[in-house]
């Protein structure tokens, strides 16, 4: 299983300079797990940068997958996680769900690039 992060998704529907990139784990939709955190952030981009109509529609698409909803153990999870290794929350919390279900993050998000669970694509 992968949880693509935020930032590939966003490539991917705005055909950005990595979206070839994420194509590649992309063409694998039933290995991927998508929490609701970035659900959250790829609809607020979309929707402030091309409009109310394809955030819906890409949303609408994400929601085909597994939808890991944040409950009370990942957000303290999470929490840890932000303060030991001086992450956002958002990433903190894409990180404690990557850990919860065993799986690997796709992101060209810096900050997660060292995690150890991470395939980094950095950005061109």
């Amino acid at each position: 299983m992968i949880i693509i992060d935020s930032c590939g998704w966003l490539e991917w529907f705005t055909d950005g300079k990595l979206a070839d990139e994420y194509k590649e784990y992309l063409a694998a939709p039933d290995n991927i797990l998508m929490p609701a955190i970035i659900l959250y952030e790829v609809y607020k981009v979309l929707k402030r940068e091309v409009g109310e109509e394809k955030a819906l529609r890409a949303v609408g698409y994400m929601k085909n997958f597994p939808v890991i909803p944040l409950d009370d153990t990942l957000a303290l999870a999470a929490a840890d996680i932000a303060l030991q290794e001086k992450l956002a929350m958002a990433d903190a919390i894409i990180v404690a769900i990557s850990r919860t279900h065993n799986c690997r993050i796709i992101s060209s998000d810096s900050d997660l690039k060292d995690q150890v669970n991470v395939d980094y694509i950095p950005k061109k």
